[in-house]
């Protein structure tokens, strides 16, 4: 199905991004590279949308190469496992929801499932950078307890996930 190229952004832009941050680019770098994907792709004047998946792919790579280029550019290359192998990654993350909205929304949810303590635990290491000596001393337990919490957080996060993400 050939689709606009408001459609075809529309419908991958938010994977592109998201796929993005999951290679390690901050939200603005995130942003200007799925920009310039688009660009990119959509100046080609050889390119074929086959299908939703194998554009997403393509989208994927070509955001991948972009982020490569510019790393090299900037002389802040850093080592990024094969493309196959993060390929192979979203795709059991995202699935066939080519825009990860589904595993979002899931995390979400299964945020909600946890205690209180669990979740500024989490929030804390994760939005704010603090140290497990940090967190701890935030809720008042050893850095040893609190890096237990985050280890029994993240389990739980990831079990209630797959099984949202794959139901039986």
């Amino acid at each position: 199905m050939e689709r606009t190229p408001a459609e075809l952004i529309k419908r991958h832009q938010a994977g592109v991004w998201r796929y993005l941050r999951m290679l390690g680019c901050d939200a603005a770098m995130a942003d200007d590279l799925t920009q310039d994907t688009f660009l990119k792709v959509l100046c080609r004047k050889n390119f074929v949308q086959h299908n939703d998946a194998a554009t997403a792919a393509y989208l994927r790579r070509t955001a991948h190469n972009l982020l490569v280029s510019s790393a090299r550019r900037s002389k802040k290359a850093k080592q990024v496992e094969a493309f196959d192998t993060l390929d192979e990654i979203w795709d059991r993350w995202a699935g066939a929801d080519l825009t990860g909205d589904e595993a979002v929304d899931a995390l979400q949810s299964c945020l909600k499932g946890l205690t209180e303590r669990a979740r500024l635990a989490l929030r804390m290491r994760y939005a704010d950078s603090a140290s497990r000596a940090e967190i701890g001393e935030a809720l008042g337990i050893t850095e040893h307890g609190a890096r237990n919490l985050m280890q029994r957080a993240k389990q739980q996060l990831k079990t209630c996930v797959t099984s949202k993400m794959n139901p039986r």
